[in-house]
């Protein structure tokens, strides 16, 4: 039996599924949280910065969204960050 496209990912209980989440989505997106935290912004604060909103953002730093290079240009700028700091692999 196949998963429906709706249940796709998700728990037993309907909830997302934690663990289908992408390693480099989750690793993004607490490069993310600790840069807004840093730089003093809340989610909201950064959303409006960068021009996204604000649940975006939240999904972006849960690693449950994959970013366009526009939205990632888009973060760094609202960081005002270098875009490299965002997307560099910390794992050496």
């Amino acid at each position: 039996m196949s998963k429906s496209p709706k249940s796709a990912g998700r728990a037993p209980n309907g909830r997302k599924d934690e663990t289908a989440k992408d390693p480099e989505l989750v690793a993004f997106g607490r490069r993310v949280c600790k840069l807004r935290e840093a730089a003093g912004l809340t989610q909201e604060g950064l959303a409006h910065a960068a021009g996204l909103h604000w649940t975006y953002v939240g999904q972006i730093e849960r690693g449950e969204r994959n970013l366009s290079y526009k939205n990632v240009l888009k973060l760094a700028r609202g960081l005002g960050a270098d875009p490299a700091e965002l997307v560099q692999d910390q794992s050496s």
